[in-house]
């Protein structure tokens, strides 16, 4: 069984319980076209064997890349077949993540468009043989709420689109929330109530058997998330964010899980670590109440220096937190 199918199941029996799931989000080439990954000095090959090495080592529950590498990861290289790892794509480019160079696309309201089908996404072709296998059974689901009627509702119905389309197939998936992405969306009130309401208006005329796995949101406080963890039926997670310091990512770990969330997903945090490795581990023992935020940033230079290993920071700014909400 794979780890996220066994926590699922655990957090089902008993949604405040200990089990947490890590995700690693490696798809920012579905947003940022080169920037990400050529742009930053990074060839797609060797991203993809650092994605196969974290992968291999068993400290995160969920893969989750692009079509395209997923393609290759799971279809050519076989890297989930014997993994406790759960492959996954993104299932939508919504245009709030179109973050191409000269463009000005991420201004305006999200639409929700999709480049993959969910049988390429699974399959890896339109036309799988009866007998074939699926190899990758998970997606994201993307969807931002901007108080516009009219890009909302267009933004609902594609995902209750999605939903029939990923029933019809057999294909798993969980939804992320973003925060408003236009300057000023006339939110009256604190933009966490909004976002909750909004995701507990959407899931309250979807039936279980339709329903997410779990959900990605912007964390917004701790009230905020205490409030959707404990509103809905649902697993709660977060995503991570922009980089940041060390002690700041294994802090929003720690309050992540005190505040009701279950569920983690670190994209450029991971993947600009000085040792992604060693940092996926680490975040494993926080997120499992072995270590605290700051004993873990003071192992990780201890084991950067064994490994030769120069840091971007030194270890009195690592300890820094960066993320507003974390100081709440």
């Amino acid at each position: 069984m794979k780890t996220l199918d066994a926590k699922l199941a655990a957090l089902k029996e008993q949604p405040g319980g200990n089990d947490f799931i890590i995700c690693y989000a490696a798809d920012p080439d579905m947003g940022g076209g080169l920037r990400p990954t050529i742009g930053a000095g990074t060839i797609p090959d060797r991203w993809r064997d650092e994605m196969a090495e974290i992968t291999e080592k068993g400290d995160i529950d969920i893969l989750l890349a692009s079509v395209s590498t997923m393609d290759v990861l799971a279809r050519e290289r076989g890297v989930f077949l014997d993994s406790p790892v759960t492959p996954a794509i993104r299932a939508n480019d919504t245009s709030d993540i179109w973050m191409v160079r000269g463009g000005t696309y991420s201004s305006h309201p999200s639409r929700p468009f999709a480049t993959t089908t969910v049988k390429e996404a699974m399959y890896g072709t339109l036309h799988p043989d009866p007998d074939q296998a699926i190899d990758v059974p998970l997606g994201l689901w993307s969807i931002t709420f901007n108080n516009d009627l009219e890009a909302d509702e267009r933004s609902l119905l594609r995902y209750r689109d999605f939903r029939a389309e990923a029933a019809a197939e057999g294909f798993r998936h969980f939804v992320e929330v973003f925060n408003p992405n236009v300057a000023d969306p006339g939110i009256q009130g604190p933009v966490g109530d909004y976002v909750n309401d909004c995701i507990a208006r959407m899931l309250a005329g979807v039936p279980r058997a339709s329903r997410p796995e779990f959900l990605k949101v912007g964390y917004n406080g701790p009230q905020a998330l205490e409030d959707l963890s404990a509103g809905l039926d649902v697993t709660v997670g977060v995503l991570g964010g922009p980089p940041s310091t060390s002690n700041d990512s294994f802090t929003f770990i720690r309050d992540v899980k005190k505040y009701g969330g279950r569920v983690a997903l670190f994209g450029r945090r991971i993947k600009v670590s000085d040792s992604p490795i060693i940092f996926t581990e680490l975040l494993r023992r926080v997120a499992e109440s072995e270590l605290n935020p700051e004993e873990a940033t003071r192992e990780y230079h201890g084991r950067l220096a064994d490994a030769g290993i120069t840091p971007s920071r030194s270890l009195e700014d690592d300890l820094v937190i960066e993320t507003p909400e974390l100081l709440l």
